[in-house]
Parts: structure tokens; sequence; C-alpha cells
């Protein structure tokens, strides 16, 4: 499959076309460490103290991640749709 763009547009378009599945694996990934984290600290060891503080760490950091990526990406889109 070769596809070679014609202008800056489609080489914008065939950019992003191969980073939006990495951005997707990143956010899949990023939840999952989340998910595993607060069910190691809470479900599988909910006695022990210092597990509970590093879920209750990695709840935080990783919702403000993932908000900050949410917010990248949706700047990126934005640029991405009012310029081509």
């Amino acid at each position: 499959m070769n596809q070679n763009p014609k202008n800056f547009s489609e080489l914008v378009g065939l950019i992003i076309g191969i980073i939006e599945p990495v951005i997707s694996l990143l956010f899949a990934v990023a939840l999952l460490v989340i998910v595993w984290k607060l069910i190691d600290a809470w479900i599988i060891n909910p006695g022990d103290t210092k597990k509970l503080e590093e879920g209750r760490q990695y709840a935080i950091w990783g919702i403000i991640g993932l908000v900050i990526m949410s917010t990248i990406w949706a700047i990126v889109r934005l640029i991405q749709g009012s310029l081509f």
C-alpha cells in the first residue's frame, strides 16, 4: 500500500491516520493500568494501607493523565478540523 500524499493536507491526514491507533492504544493501556492498580489496592489487598495509598495515587495521577491526554487530542482535532 503505497500512498504518496499530493499536498500538505493529505500528508497531515496520512500522519494522523498513523498516529490515531497509537493514541488509542495509549488511552487503553493507561486505563487498564489505572483499573488494575485500583483492583490491586482496594479489592485484592484491602487491609494494606501502603497499597491503598498507592492505589489512591495511581487513581489521582491516572485521571489527571487521561484528562491531559484527552485535552491535547481535542486540541489537535480542533486544529485539524479548522485548518484542513
